[in-house]
C-alpha cells in the first residue's frame, strides 16, 4: 500500500507495468498543490511533457494556464495529473491496458489528496473516471457525485487549439467549477 507521495513518486520513476516505459523519457508526476480541492486529470503526456517530466507544459499547457486564469486561479491552487504517467507514441489514445496498468497510481493521487472536485479534461479521461459512454460534446459542465466529491468534464486544451470556438464555452465551464468549490465552503 501507498502511504505517501515520495512512494508514489518513487514508484512511477521505477515502473515498467506497461510497454510505455519502455519508450518514455521521463514519466509524468501529478504536479501542483498536494492540499487542493480541485483536482484536474487528462488522458497521457504529450511530446513535451514527456521531455520535461511534467504536466501540461507546450502549447496545451499555455491554453490551461489561460483557463484558470480566467476564473482567478493558478496551478498552485490546482493538482494537474494525467491517467497515464508515460507518453503513447503518436500521440495515440492510450490502450486499455496501459490506462490498468497506470490507473492505480491515479487512485493513490486521489486518496492521498482528497479533492472536492475532480474535472476530467477531455473526453478520454472523462469515459475511464465519469462513464464509459460520456459524450464531451453533449455533457461538459455537468456534475456527476461520488463519495463527496463532485465530478465533471470539460474540453482538453489540445482540443481549444484545434477548435478555438471551444475556448468560451470551457472558460464558463471552469466558472463554474470556481462556484461549485465555494458552494462547498473553505474555497478563496
Amino acid at each position: 500500500m501507498i502511504t505517501t507521495w515520495e512512494q508514489i513518486e518513487q514508484h512511477i520513476a521505477a515502473c515498467t507495468r506497461c510497454t510505455l516505459s519502455q519508450t518514455r523519457h521521463l514519466p509524468v508526476m501529478g504536479r501542483g498543490s498536494r492540499n487542493a480541492q480541485i483536482m484536474l486529470i487528462a488522458e497521457a503526456p504529450g511530446v513535451q511533457e514527456d521531455q520535461e517530466g511534467m504536466p501540461f507544459v507546450g502549447r496545451s499547457g499555455s491554453i490551461l494556464d489561460g483557463l484558470l486564469q480566467s476564473c482567478s486561479l493558478k496551478r498552485e491552487d490546482i493538482y494537474i495529473t494525467n491517467i497515464l504517467k508515460c507518453h503513447p507514441p503518436g500521440n495515440r489514445d492510450p490502450k486499455e491496458t496501459e490506462k490498468e496498468a497506470c490507473f492505480p497510481y491515479l487512485k493513490y493521487e486521489t486518496y492521498l489528496l482528497k479533492p472536492k472536485i475532480i474535472v476530467c479534461l477531455g473526453r478520454v479521461a472523462a469515459q475511464r473516471i465519469i462513464s464509459p459512454d460520456f459524450k464531451i460534446t453533449r455533457q461538459h459542465g455537468t456534475w456527476t457525485y461520488r463519495k463527496d466529491c463532485a465530478l465533471t468534464a470539460v474540453y482538453h486544451p489540445s482540443a481549444i487549439l484545434r477548435d478555438p470556438s471551444k475556448l468560451e464555452t470551457t472558460k464558463e465551464d471552469f466558472q463554474t467549477i470556481v462556484k461549485k468549490c465555494k458552494e462547498w465552503g473553505d474555497f478563496h
